[in-house]
């Protein structure tokens, strides 16, 4: 049972490092594109 939970801890913290890197992406993208506007 104790494999169990750190494997689905595991999977838990890759899902939320993803979602994570994906926001930062948007917001570098999004600062990039209002900087390059001007």
């Amino acid at each position: 049972a104790e494999e169990l939970i750190n494997n689905l801890s595991r999977i838990m913290n890759r899902a939320r490092q993803d979602s994570i890197t994906t926001e930062i992406m948007e917001i570098v993208g999004g600062a990039e594109a209002m900087s390059s506007g001007n």
